[in-house]
């Protein structure tokens, strides 16, 4: 139905079109019209660039400071006194909020007074005059004041480095500009005055845990005056006036960030537009052939805490292949690297989880052998891929294969399945939860109907198994021919072999469990996932981008996209369940051509 619909479109362009014709004198010849695909560029989209964020809700990023400071007065007399006459505490209170990493703004309250001396006598002057080295009276002063002002805000720190991340160690020392404008009453006197104020303030924030919470802050400022700040009524303008009065000092103080702290960023994936248009061919009568569009869908499942972006990477000869592994790897593809130590241990019943393991490097699950007692692949079958560690097994399996295979140890905690060296240490609810106790066959074609009845329903595009594609892409033998449908796998031949890949996305999912109790373990946990979201999307497109059948498709059509929330809430503390297994994963959507 697709294809018909472009060519009954088609053909109406082409009446259209032929009716502009004019008469020629010369016989038409038929030709066939090139087709011309004409990209539109996308909008513009946050990036994983450090300069780019995607903005948060009006109710982020909101903070609150107080802080303390001396400062000196510096106004029409600034130049008669001693200093220390001149010094004054202040007190500083204010509410702000940073709209991206390095712009924002922030409204103070602060209170103080401003001493000084002058050598007029006004409302501000006290006690008896003093007499200076030349001979001439002088009071001291004292201006008693509160103020009010707006500030915008510049984090030099992030606009010059870019934003270093939520819960990142990167950029514990900031250094904030800011400038702004106030109102200023002036109190304790009859004459009560109002007048504006000016501010420049340069700050120095140290924080001390990676999500940036509080900020001890040290501060040098400047508030300028109106130049009758001090109310001296100048004797001679030309020798004594200046432009504006004003205070300088230091301040200390501390701020605290409310949640939500930080900026998410995500990747760009701005899906191609084309427009299908015929070149036109003076002195000639078109056809044509209308091109058919589809995409395809299919989902990648992972293991809890694995997403194979420590593994090894797609290049020949590497010891772990993460996507062989999901398509016919073995237990943990570890192994014990002193099998005599293991036959030692084995025969008195000691323990094994202090022995040496080594990786056991993965193979195309095309050379993998049918049958067997082993399982291989993650929810490739319809056992689960953990094994058992007693003597018996494993000396079974030593017998057949040549090694013990071996769990992965982590102090009291043991896993039965392969994870990520930075997740290993992570602590899950229960003890059952580090082996696979079931499997669903998700990422095989006989799990299809599964992942089709629980995953969003996407009607533009077909969807496939894991082990469809890795068969039509790979190899369609041995084991991976089991998991697969061979009927299914010519149709992806089919459009690898005759149309044009145009654009891949992938995303990248995580499920809500996570065990953390530390500080922060809110976003802690978060913060784990998502990494874990992103790295096996990641996996997923090194691996097409490496295969040949995708070699042509342009770097830029490869779209990883780290979404703004890629974690599915999951209420089962099991992390073998269903519902658990579903949300770890990858979607890929391919976008093709077939001329």
């Amino acid at each position: 139905m697709r294809r018909l619909r472009f060519c009954l479109t088609g053909m109406l362009l082409l009446l259209v079109w032929s009716g502009r014709l004019q008469a020629q004198t010369v016989e038409p010849q038929t030709v066939e019209a090139d087709t011309l695909l004409d990209e539109i560029p996308a909008l513009a989209q946050p990036t994983d660039d450090h300069y780019r964020v995607v903005t948060n809700r009006f109710w982020d990023n909101w903070f609150v400071l107080g802080s303390v400071g001396y400062h000196a007065f510096l106004g029409d007399y600034g130049t008669i006194g001693d200093f220390k006459g001149k010094l004054s505490p202040d007190f500083n209170v204010g509410l702000g909020k940073w709209f991206t990493p390095g712009i924002g703004v922030k409204f103070q309250f602060g209170i103080g007074n401003s001493r000084a001396y002058s050598g007029e006598e006004t409302y501000f002057t006290q006690g008896d005059p003093m007499i200076d080295e030349n001979g001439n009276p002088y009071w001291k002063t004292k201006y008693k004041w509160w103020d009010l002002n707006a500030n915008v805000m510049f984090n030099l720190s992030r606009l010059f480095k870019g934003y270093e991340g939520i819960n990142s160690e990167g950029l514990m020392n900031q250094f904030i500009l800011s400038m702004g404008i106030g109102t200023l009453h002036h109190y304790g006197i009859e004459q009560q005055r109002n007048e504006w104020s000016g501010h420049l303030e340069f700050q120095y924030s140290r924080f001390f845990t990676k999500a940036k919470a509080v900020s001890l802050d040290l501060k040098a400022y400047v508030t300028l005056y109106q130049t009758n700040f001090d109310a001296v009524v100048l004797k001679d303008k030309l020798k004594n006036s200046y432009w504006f009065d004003l205070d300088a000092g230091f301040r200390v103080g501390l701020t605290y960030y409310f949640k939500r702290r930080g900026w998410e960023r995500c990747i760009s994936c701005p899906a191609p537009v084309y427009i299908v248009k015929e070149a036109p061919v003076n002195n000639a009568i078109m056809t044509s052939t209308c091109p058919e569009y589809g995409e395809f869908v299919f989902y990648v499942f992972f293991p809890n805490n694995y997403s194979g972006r420590d593994d090894a990477p797609i290049i020949a000869d590497d010891s772990v292949n993460a996507i062989d592994y999901l398509a016919s790897g073995i237990f943990t593809q570890k192994k014990f690297a002193d099998e005599k130590a293991v036959d030692a241990r084995l025969a008195r019943g000691g323990r094994l989880s202090n022995l040496a393991t080594e990786d056991v490097p993965t193979s195309k699950a095309y050379e993998a052998a049918v049958g067997g007692d082993v399982t291989l692949g993650y929810e490739m079958s319809d056992s689960p891929i953990s094994l058992p560690m007693d003597a018996a097994h494993l000396k079974e399996f030593n017998d057949k294969m040549g090694y013990y295979y071996a769990p992965v140890y982590e102090g009291n905690k043991t896993w039965y399945y392969r994870v990520d060296e930075e997740t290993r240490t992570q602590s899950l609810l229960s003890g059952d939860n580090y082996r696979e106790t079931a499997s669903f066959g998700l990422n095989a074609h006989r799990g299809l109907e599964v992942v089709k009845n629980h995953m969003p329903a996407d009607p533009e595009a077909d969807i496939y198994s894991f082990a469809d594609i890795y068969a039509a892409v790979e190899g369609n033998e041995g084991y991976v021919a089991t998991c697969a449908d061979s009927a299914t796998v010519e149709n992806i031949h089919h459009i690898l072999k005759d149309g044009r890949i145009l654009y891949v996305q992938a995303e990248g999912l995580a499920t809500s469990q996570d065990n953390y109790t530390g500080q922060d373990a809110e976003n802690v946990g978060l913060e784990r996932n998502k990494t874990l979201a992103y790295n096996r999307a990641y996996t997923v497109i090194k691996w097409l981008k490496g295969n040949k059948n995708f070699s042509k498709v342009v770097g830029n059509n490869f779209s990883l996209n780290a979404l703004t929330d890629p974690i599915a809430t999951v209420t089962d503390k099991s992390t073998r369940g269903l519902d658990a297994k579903l949300n770890r994963c990858v979607k890929v959507k391919v976008h093709y051509v077939i001329e």
